[in-house]
């Protein structure tokens, strides 16, 4: 998991599988998986929580920091992009970093899950957003 210092970062909400973040007047929220898997219920409400920060805190920039995680799910994928992030883009929320574990076929079910979303719909916003990967938490915010 990827540590941050004098960023002046303070927690929003805590769950059993992961940690909502952000650092305010920056428009900066980060979630952090604390497992190695979030089931879609939760990933659900964990999003959810973080559509609420988007609109209080006027958040442009999502950091998902995925490192602790070993098991990609594409149903929670598929929901991220059609659904939530639908709504996201109408409130602002323009830029996602992700940080990905240090695990190749992660990385790789990721690209293909994306890629098949993408495809399958055309027409989401996703495709309007500026979607980056990063190696660190620090790349990740300055970038």
């Amino acid at each position: 998991m990827s540590t941050i210092t004098n960023y002046g970062i303070k927690d929003a909400a805590t769950f059993k599988h992961a940690k909502l973040s952000f650092i305010p007047g920056k428009g900066i929220a980060v979630i952090t998986a604390t497992s190695t898997y979030i089931p879609i219920e939760e990933f659900k409400e964990i999003f959810e929580k973080t559509g609420e920060l988007v609109k209080k805190e006027k958040i442009s920039k999502l950091i998902f920091d995925k490192t602790e995680l070993k098991v990609f799910h594409q149903p929670s994928m598929e929901w991220y992009f059609t659904q939530w992030k639908e709504k996201m883009f109408d409130l602002g929320l323009k830029k996602h970093r992700k940080i990905l574990p240090n695990d190749d076929v992660f990385k790789k079910s990721v690209q293909i899950g994306r890629e098949k979303i993408l495809k399958d719909f055309p027409n989401i916003k996703a495709h309007q957003m500026e979607i980056l990967y990063s190696n660190t938490l620090e790349d990740a915010i300055n970038n």
